[in-house]
């Protein structure tokens, strides 16, 4: 279980207030309007920004002072971070150990990865030989080679057209489902959220709001987020 207890989160002049409870294993949509602090909530779970007060809890474990690569996390950004200069395997391998080095066990995990997004025919090929949606793929191996409790996805596929998000999105849904990982994804289209999450947490007026479930707050939307929706 995820708590956030009494959190508030400050940037510069931004705050962002947060008490809520997601359950284990649910996959968790993060919407409302540009600027109102999805990312943000996000980077801080993963431990890039600081709590000003509260606290963050996964499964009873306080996550206050632990640093970003010991929380139980995986953070997906929307460029997917590959480096051009690695081969898709190498971009992988990021994911298990920071120096390549990887022993028989590590180099089957991650050749598994591969084989799970459909890519392992390209291992020796760099990002720049790729597709986009060939690029998702590979970012999404690496976090799947990580193992964590938690898979943070901050918009990864809006840069794809329609059908190749679905596609991913679809994947996402079958590795969570797979592995039990909690998921909470930001994004910007409802219809995200309508594929992929049974609970919604919308981010509007300085607020992360307690998740509901996805089709009754989409179905009948709160003031703040039927402004954003239109």
């Amino acid at each position: 279980m995820l708590r956030l207890e009494n959190c508030l989160i400050e940037n510069g002049g931004f705050s962002l207030r947060a008490n809520l409870t997601i359950a284990r294993g649910s996959r968790v949509a993060v919407i409302g309007p540009s600027g109102a602090g999805k990312s943000t909530l996000i980077e801080t779970l993963a431990g890039f920004r600081p709590l000003t007060k509260g606290a963050i809890h996964w499964n009873g474990s306080d996550l206050a002072g632990v640093e970003p690569g010991k929380r139980p996390v995986a953070l997906l950004f929307q460029d997917g971070n590959l480096f051009p200069h690695l081969t898709v395997a190498q971009n992988v391998a990021l994911g298990i150990h920071a120096n390549l080095r990887l022993d028989q066990p590590q180099q089957a995990q991650m050749q598994a990865a591969l084989v799970r997004v459909g890519l392992d025919s390209m291992a020796d090929r760099k990002p720049a030989d790729l597709s986009g949606g060939q690029q998702s793929r590979v970012a999404l191996a690496r976090v799947l080679v990580q193992g964590r409790d938690l898979l943070l996805l901050d918009e990864p596929f809006a840069a794809l057209g329609p059908a190749l998000k679905v596609e991913m999105l679809d994947l996402v849904g079958e590795l969570v489902e797979e592995t039990g990982a909690t998921l909470l994804m930001v994004s910007h289209d409802p219809s995200d959220a309508r594929r992929i999450a049974n609970q919604v947490v919308l981010v509007a007026d300085g607020c992360a709001h307690a998740p509901q479930p996805t089709t009754q707050l989409l179905d009948n939307p709160p003031p703040a987020l039927k402004a954003y929706l239109g």
